[in-house]
């Protein structure tokens, strides 16, 4: 586990022993698993449970400004998209 980024109280954290799609996941007061690359080429979410509506759109607004860097960490650490 690589803690890649740290905003409003959450880690966003990418599994070195994960698994396709390019995705983080978002661990503090709830959970919640974004995809980096969804449809249209936007961040995703896949699942949240826990994280207020207000947060999880603090969170998602927070990955799409750091989708790039975001990238090149899931890119880094698996060595693949």
């Amino acid at each position: 586990m690589v803690v890649v980024h740290r905003a409003f109280g959450f880690r966003f954290v990418i599994y070195t022993q994960d698994h396709e799609p390019a995705h983080v996941h978002i661990t503090g007061s709830g959970q919640a698993k974004i995809n980096l690359l969804g449809r249209d080429g936007e961040p995703e979410l896949v699942y949240s449970m826990g994280i207020s509506r207000a947060d999880l759109r603090r969170i998602l607004n927070e990955v799409a400004m750091e989708q790039a860097r975001l990238m090149k960490e899931w890119e880094r650490i698996h060595g693949w998209r």
